[in-house]
């Protein structure tokens, strides 16, 4: 197996792993409030997410940038938590330009966050390789083919209750956010930092 290859699956297991959770609730929180027929918007709001990880895992990996990995852990699900309370804040299924650009500003904050996550792990793997170019640009590739799996199962879901259990678009987000918003806060208190343990 290629260092390309083997870098490449890592990257779509680590962000497809269910132990690794709070990425993939992350995900489905940011998409809740798309259709289907919406997704070039979640297209370019996966997007805005992968510029600001794929800037902080560059970063970190190369130590340019540090953060106490504490702190990080906990401001993963604190990302959750803001989406969420976005999503159910909003009162309309008719979303106007500004909460799209709201959106898309606030998926590439957040990945800037998320990237130090992955940081930590890619870190660890890259010690005993030479060149980190070929490695990182393939596991950062890896996560992206990860994110975009999910990202399906997401709006084969949607289909499913939406379309065939005819289910309200807005009872889908709201279930969603609400699910994201409740593990949020269980992490958040689970990883809080500033509290003496």
């Amino acid at each position: 197996m290629s260092i390309f290859e083997m870098y490449l699956k890592l990257g779509i297991s680590h962000i497809t792993d269910l132990k690794g959770y709070d990425h993939i609730l992350f995900l489905l929180t940011l998409c809740a409030v798309y259709t289907v027929s919406e997704w070039r918007r979640v297209l370019i709001l996966i997007t805005a997410f992968t510029i600001g990880h794929t800037s902080t895992l560059v970063l970190a990996t190369f130590n340019i940038i540090r953060i106490d990995s504490g702190l990080i852990e906990f401001l993963i699900p604190l990302t959750i938590f803001i989406t969420a309370i976005s999503n159910i804040l909003l009162k309309t299924e008719n979303v106007s330009l500004r909460f799209h650009i709201f959106k898309y500003i606030t998926a590439m904050f957040f990945g800037l966050i998320h990237g130090f996550g992955f940081s930590n792990y890619l870190r660890s793997l890259l010690l005993q390789e030479e060149n980190l170019a070929l490695p990182l640009f393939s596991f950062n590739l890896g996560i992206e083919i990860g994110q975009i799996l999910i990202i399906i199962g997401i709006f084969l879901l949607a289909v499913i209750f939406i379309r065939f259990l005819k289910m309200a678009q807005r009872d889908w987000s709201l279930i969603l956010s609400g699910m994201g918003l409740g593990v949020s806060i269980i992490l958040m208190l689970e990883r809080n930092p500033f509290i003496l343990k």
